[in-house]
């Protein structure tokens, strides 16, 4: 399911639910600008198998 959330429940997800955030930037862009502590999948490299880093029992945030 897709939904979009704001900032604030960005952070809520982060701290009360171990959320995973997701950054699908090109890794150029990611190392010169992320969130602390998201996970890089660039867009174009995504697949089962990167995306297989992702624990399924914990929500997903992807940006």
């Amino acid at each position: 399911m897709v939904t979009a959330i704001d900032r604030i429940e960005l952070l809520r997800l982060m701290d009360e639910e171990d959320a995973q955030v997701v950054d699908v930037l090109p890794e150029a862009e990611f190392l010169a600008s992320h969130i602390p502590g998201s996970i890089s999948l660039p867009l174009r490299q995504i697949s089962e198998e990167t995306v297989s880093v992702l624990e399924r029992a914990k929500p997903v945030v992807v940006y």
